[in-house]
């Protein structure tokens, strides 16, 4: 027998051209947002490099002596990465909503609960991704990165700013997006489509997966990036296992 859902589904399936349209209209509204995200980001660029000089500090180095411009057009580069990571950094939420409202259409009652509940927990780790990017991950990983220069016996006396503009935002984006793993381990568990002994017992090739994720998504090809951002992803993963157990005993108890 057919449910109510499921009926209402097969109702009102589309055919494959008017998926096509939706996908463009997706496509045309995310670009729209990176786009609205850039203009606002245009005031803020001379603001955000200051902020990204802040790691720098941290890390015991001198941003004024240390990050340099090698060219005329030097500021004009650093604007236009500035401004389209900044840009992507504030249109990521958005985006993220476009592509939702593409799936949404096409699930059940009980899955769009479970996808507006999970998705309460997306903006949160995305900005505790981004905060701990910014705090964290990028000053260790330049501390340690010019520690392997210095013991190498390699002068470092002084970094291309565009360069150093570019690694700190991607950085902080692909972690702002690492942070969203438990988003989407949630929302299959509470689907049923995970259990927590499948977690479980697949945690081994979960941690190789995410250690490749984490060296994909990084900017640079130092091990010391990628483990910043692979502990993390590794550790919301075991948080997910007990979740997703949290959430079947629960279910038990309300059978």
């Amino acid at each position: 027998m057919t449910s109510p859902d499921e009926g209402q589904l097969e109702k009102h399936t589309k055919p494959f051209l008017e998926h096509l349209e939706d996908l463009r209209g997706v496509i045309l509204w995310s670009g729209l947002s990176l786009a609205i995200g850039m203009a606002l980001a245009v005031p803020l660029a001379p603001y955000v490099v200051k902020l990204l000089k802040i790691p720098l500090v941290k890390a015991d180095v001198n941003p004024d002596e240390f990050l340099k411009v090698f060219t005329v057009s030097g500021g004009f580069t650093i604007a236009m990465k500035v401004i389209f990571w900044t840009g992507l950094l504030l249109s990521v939420p958005f985006i993220v909503f476009q592509i939702g409202s593409f799936v949404f259409p096409g699930l059940t009652r009980r899955e769009r609960r479970v996808v507006l509940y999970v998705s309460g927990f997306s903006g949160f780790l995305f900005v505790g991704g981004v905060v701990m990017g910014f705090f964290f991950a990028v000053p260790t990983a330049l501390v340690c990165l010019l520690q392997i220069n210095e013991w190498m016996g390699v002068d470092c006396a002084f970094v291309e700013l565009s360069n150093y503009v570019a690694f700190v935002l991607q950085l902080l984006v692909c972690f702002g997006l690492a942070f969203e793993l438990p988003v989407v381990i949630l929302a299959l568990g509470a689907l049923g489509l995970v259990s927590h002994a499948g977690l479980r017992e697949k945690r081994r090739h979960a941690i190789v997966a995410l250690m490749f994720v984490a060296m994909v998504l990084t900017p640079s090809s130092d091990v010391f990036t990628m483990l910043l951002m692979a502990v993390p992803m590794i550790v919301l993963y075991e948080f997910c296992i007990w979740a997703v157990l949290l959430m079947e005993r629960k279910k038990r108890v309300s059978e």
